[in-house]
């Protein structure tokens, strides 16, 4: 506290003003943008535990199909029953984010992640055991309720961070580099436990750090967002521009899709983990320095940016050489962090706050959408293909539709206020 001395003047003893302020120095403000993210408290702990829970959505895929396909010798059988979970998700998903936005995330996502982590475990049984088939899809089906980990995790630093946007914006590219590290990480691990190990495995992992790390992440309650009065504003649907919002998500995921689908068959072969891989690597590194930006871009200007770099690839594999090939990956994968960290914060700006998660979930389930019918037009295009690199306009076109949305519809040109 500042204290003050009895000293001798010319009129006598006074009070002067000898002030000694012994409050500690400020605390320098680091530098790096990610840095300062980190500051926050609570910030890392629930970004370990949520990174942790992230890890095996890039795992389970493969998983299964390994597992299945090493059991039954029908890849058919492995493909119908990852397809039928990822349909049962779209399905529950934005439910279980409108329970998690109304009740709070540690009060829904805890028995949430449990159930879906018992049933990855129900699942492995019934292949070990070769259960009949429908007993595979039944499961998946009754036991797809796995809470969107990564909306929940922006939730928290939109909640912590809602008065300065540039550091939500770091936060936004922060999250979609780990988005694009765990679904390029999953999958190897998966496969080197499977490998290694036995068949089941993965699943095994996967469904013991899902849980793990969603227990983790909720305990952190000092950073989860408050719950928000119920509000008569029904779903983020009636937000305006959430619809065409979502129609330019779904145009965006069939770029996804269609590109692995693709890739892996022009390559066919044991490098094709890796050589996709890159394209994961190119959006992660971006989606970093995309986050040290003092300004971010408009959507449109991201998906201009895509249209062009997916043509990489094309022109790569007319050339018939697989560095070029890897490179023309590399080089795609660097407008993909962008747009999906630009696309993302729309949704944060379109969606009422007692709505976010669900606003997000629907996001992601658009995104999910479109990579299911990308990864089949992918497919169709790799089979019938005139030229080996005639499947690679697929995600070309895509990103030119998705585009064409952006642009006629005006989305991103400006941010309405939520109804």
């Amino acid at each position: 506290m500042p204290q003050a001395d009895l000293t001798l003047t010319p009129a006598g003893p006074a009070l002067a003003p000898r002030y000694t302020d012994r409050s500690p120095l400020p605390r320098k403000t680091p530098r790096s943008p990610y840095l300062r993210l980190f500051s926050v408290p609570g910030t890392r702990a629930f970004t370990a535990g949520n990174i942790v829970a992230r890890l095996p959505t890039g795992m389970f895929g493969i998983s299964a199909v390994v597992m299945i396909s090493g059991r039954y010798d029908s890849y058919a059988l492995a493909g119908a029953v990852t397809a039928t979970g990822m349909a049962a998700g779209a399905v529950t998903a934005p439910w279980i984010a409108r329970c998690v936005d109304r009740y709070g995330q540690s009060r829904v996502a805890v028995p949430a992640a449990a159930y879906a982590a018992l049933g990855q475990l129900v699942l492995l049984l019934c292949v070990h055991q070769k259960a009949p088939a429908w007993a595979l899809l039944l499961t998946c089906a009754l036991t797809a309720t796995q809470p969107n980990m990564g909306g929940m995790s922006r939730a928290r630093w939109a909640h912590l961070l809602r008065d300065d946007p540039d550091a939500l914006h770091t936060a936004n590219a922060f999250e979609q580099a780990v988005d694009e590290l765990c679904f390029m990480l999953g999958p190897v691990l998966a496969a080197l436990v499977c490998a290694a190990l036995f068949p089941e495995a993965g699943t095994l992992l996967a469904a013991t750090l899902f849980l793990a790390g969603a227990l983790l992440f909720t305990a952190q309650r000092s950073t989860e967002p408050p719950v928000s009065p119920r509000t008569a504003a029904g779903s983020p649907l009636r937000a305006r521009g959430m619809v065409p919002l979502l129609a330019v998500f779904l145009a965006t995921g069939a770029i996804f899709g269609s590109m692995e689908v693709v890739a892996l068959a022009f390559v066919d072969g044991p490098v094709a983990g890796p050589v996709l891989a890159l394209q994961a690597a190119g959006s992660c590194a971006a989606g970093l320095l995309y986050g040290r930006a003092r300004r971010a871009f408009g959507l449109r200007t991201c998906l201009a940016a895509m249209t062009v770099t997916m043509a990489m690839p094309l022109l790569a594999a007319t050339t018939g050489s697989l560095l070029a090939l890897a490179a023309g990956l590399l080089v795609a994968g660097m407008a993909t962090a962008p747009t999906m960290v630009t696309g993302m914060g729309l949704v944060q700006r379109l969606t009422p706050p007692a709505q976010l998660n669900e606003g997000m979930t629907l996001a992601v389930t658009a995104l999910l959408a479109g990579i299911a019918v990308g990864s089949a037009t992918g497919g169709w295009s790799a089979d019938h293909a005139p030229f080996p690199a005639f499947g690679f306009l697929v995600p070309v076109t895509a990103a030119a539709v998705a585009l064409t949305l952006c642009a006629a519809t005006g989305v991103g040109r400006r941010a309405p206020d939520p109804l």
